[in-house]
């Protein structure tokens, strides 16, 4: 009897941090006002610039920097938003 009840506990907290994981991860992709409102060249200034020095525009095709976009999304912690804008940015900028 012990046993079930353990059982049913652990199952319900698994299930409240899967829930309360996938309300904070979900919300964390929407794009917030702030993002909404910069352009792509603020975004990629802010962003890229923090960690490395930033290539022009005109270094690769677009696309590279459609690659380049995805590799630095997940490295940076981009939301989609973000890389989208810096990405475009970087294509027009050619």
């Amino acid at each position: 009897m012990k046993k079930n009840i353990s059982i049913k506990i652990f199952s319900v907290g698994i299930a409240l941090f899967v829930g309360l994981f996938t309300i904070v991860f979900m919300n964390s992709c929407a794009p917030t006002k702030a993002v909404a409102a910069k352009t792509g060249v603020q975004l990629w200034s802010e962003n890229c610039q923090r960690c490395h020095n930033t290539p022009s525009p005109t270094t690769f095709s677009p696309e590279i920097w459609e690659t380049v976009g995805m590799h630095m999304q997940t490295r940076a912690l981009l939301t989609e938003a973000e890389r989208e804008k810096i990405v475009e940015f970087l294509k027009s900028s050619r």
